[in-house]
Formats: C-alpha cells, structure tokens, sequence
C-alpha cells in the first residue's frame, strides 16, 4: 500500500507540473512559480524538497510582483488536494515564507485557502485522525499570524497618518503621551500572548501522527515559539521599567498579562519537554523560562488599590483603551501597534529574557541581508491587496 502511494503520488505530481506548464503566463499565473510550487510540496511523505522551497522564495526575492501568481499557485495545489502531506507541506512553505519577512508578505492578509476542516482523502482509519487534527491546528494559527501581520501593518500606516496629520497625541501632555504608549505595548503583549496561546496547541496528539514531516513542522513552530515569547518577554520588560509612573489603567492591564504570562511560562516549559521527548530538534536549544516576581506583580497591585489619580487622566486612558477594542462584526482589530520594543535596550531585559541561540529550519534559504529581520536592504514595491475573482 506504501509504495502504491508513493507511485501513485509521484503521478498526480508530474501530471500537475505538466498541466501548469500548459498555461498561460498572465499576471496571476507564472507556470514556473507553479512548477516550484508543486515540486516544494510533493507527495514525498518523508521530507521537503528545500532546494524548490528555495526557488519559490527566491521568485519571492525577484519581484513581490511574484506575490499574486505565488500564493495563486499554493491557493490552487491546496483546493485540490485531498493528501495529508502535500497538506503540511503547503502550510510549511506558508510558514517559511513568513519567515523571510519580506514587506509584501504583509499584505497577504487571512489565507486565501482553508484547511479548517481538512480531511485525508486516501485514509479513514483512526490513525490519521492525529496527522488531521494537526493540520487543522497549524492552519488555524497560520491564518491568525497572516492576518495578525496585515493588521500590523495597517495599524502602523495610521500611526504615520495620524502623526502627519498632527492630531490628539500631538497635544497630550508629555505625561500622557508616556501613558498612551504603555497601553499600545499592554495591547501588542495580549495579542502576542493570544498568538503564543495558538502556537502552544500545536502539537502530534498520538505516536501515530508522530512522523518525519510533522517533526519537520514542528521546527517551524518552535522557532517561531522562540520569536513570539521574546518578544513578549521585550514587551513585558519595557512596562516593568516603568512601573513607578504607571496608573490604574494600565495597571489593571499590566496584571492581567503578567498572571497570563507565568501561566503561559509554566506551559512552556512543559511544551518544550513534551517536544524533546518526541525528537523535534529545536527543541533541544530552548529559552530558558522565568516567571514574574511576586513582588513586581505585588507592586500592580498595590497601584490598582491604592489612590489612583496621581497626576493622572483615567478618562483619556480609558478612551486610548476603547481605541482598540476588537469589533467581533467587522472582524478588524483597532490596535495601534507600536515597533518601538525593537530599540528597547536588552541591558534592562537580560535579568526577564534568556535566550540561546536555536535553528531555523528555513535560515540557509533566506536571502543574507544586513538586517536581523531579514528584510531586504532594498524597499521592495508592494503590491495591491490579493484579491481572486
């Protein structure tokens, strides 16, 4: 049954190369980029073929023109597939290209294809069932990243409209300013923390659904675990440095992510274990995982009871606060996202974050830039917002 699998896959493979090659070269559709595609994620059950993930990053690199045909082409191999492993290998390359953080990549917003539901066509016993909840798990979150990334990108294109058109923060006194700023870093941190909360589902849930491509995403997951936790840990850095000076408002925030993120920490440390066990290789170079004091989580909560207008506007925090609610019928995050946590100088967070250094599965495919973020030196264009009709 294995190797009629393999043949009968190796087929449907060549067959879908061959038909892509058929078409037209338009501004969706690039055969080659197709072609990369469908090779990058093949019916080889046993590992990727990073020399085609390669190439499709680098189309990626070229132009982000390329984006449009790119993800046309993964929307298009995803619709018609019914194999668990061109399933994972699909949201792997997604992943992967995540992680070039090339600027275009932002704009792809939620996944033009859905694996919420997905299903192995070639086998109904129970053991797939693990490898098919997996699946589901991993699109979910990678769904939530894309749209996450399009947000942020929104949200800091009117931080820049709203600083040239010269409004509210303006005028807020220098005070207030430093108030309006811890509450978008309290924002940043809980939405971080929802993303970490999504990232720590992902896991084999049998021995069974334990298999060399499910540990091949699972180096994806963990490195990305890596960068959401640190720069949680940034985030939480920043506001503990200015925890004298915060009010009421920000402090009932502060709270509620510093509890959130002990309990997160304690699950962390199990996740990792739970990893290593199972063989995932970057989980044998982890952080290591501290908790927020008692007495710094004390200090918030002396500030919450205490006297609370200490020079303070609750009333235009409570507003700033509001700005960012989510509205469940628009599906739109309000969230004035700042990058400032970047600069952040790490002397103050080297006591909260310890990090060593880990592998990412897709570093020797990314393009060397001068960058840490691996953001080309050149801006590239970006492109209109993917829309297919």
């Amino acid at each position: 049954m294995r190797v009629w699998r393999k043949v009968s896959g190796l087929l449907k493979d060549h067959n879908s190369i061959w038909i892509a090659s058929l078409s037209r070269r338009t501004a969706l559709r690039n055969p080659d980029i197709e072609a990369a595609v469908i090779k990058a994620t093949s019916h080889d059950e046993f590992s990727m073929n990073m020399k085609n993930v390669d190439r499709v990053f680098r189309w990626l690199r070229l132009s982000s023109t390329n984006l449009k045909p790119l993800i046309w082409a993964i929307s298009n191999r995803t619709e018609k597939t019914k194999s668990w492993v061109v399933a994972i290998k699909v949201l792997i390359l997604m992943h992967g290209l995540y992680s070039t953080r090339l600027p275009c990549v932002q704009r792809i917003g939620r996944l033009t294809f859905d694996l919420s539901n997905f299903e192995d066509g070639h086998s109904r016993n129970r053991e797939m069932q693990g490898i098919n909840a997996f699946i589901r798990t991993y699109f979910t979150f990678l769904d939530k990243k894309s749209y996450f990334l399009f947000m942020e990108l929104e949200e800091k294109r009117s931080m820049v409209k709203l600083n040239k058109n010269m409004m509210v923060v303006q005028n807020l006194e220098n005070e207030e300013k430093e108030n309006y700023s811890m509450v978008q870093d309290l924002v940043l941190v809980e939405k971080l923390q929802t993303l970490l909360d999504m990232l720590l589902d992902i896991r084999p849930l049998s021995n069974s659904s334990i298999v060399p491509l499910v540990l091949e995403a699972m180096d994806c997951v963990m490195t990305e675990i890596f960068d959401v936790y640190s720069r949680i840990r940034l985030g939480i850095a920043r506001v503990l440095s200015r925890i004298n000076s915060v009010g009421k408002a920000e402090a009932i925030m502060a709270l509620k992510i510093m509890k959130k993120a002990n309990i997160q920490g304690e699950e962390l440390s199990l996740y990792f274990e739970f990893n290593k066990d199972i063989g995932v290789r970057n989980a044998k170079i982890c952080p290591i995982v501290d908790q927020i004091s008692n007495e710094e989580i004390k200090q918030l909560e002396e500030i919450i009871n205490g006297v609370s207008n200490k020079s303070k506007k609750i009333d235009e925090i409570d507003q700033a606060i509001v700005i960012y609610e989510k509205k469940d019928s628009e599906s739109k995050l309000k969230t004035i996202i700042t990058d400032r946590w970047e600069t952040f100088d790490e002397e103050h967070v080297a006591a909260i974050v310890k990090f060593t250094p880990r592998i990412n599965p897709f570093a020797d495919y990314l393009e060397p830039t001068s960058s840490t973020n691996n953001v080309p030196i050149k801006p590239q264009e970006l492109p209109d917002l993917i829309s297919f009709t």
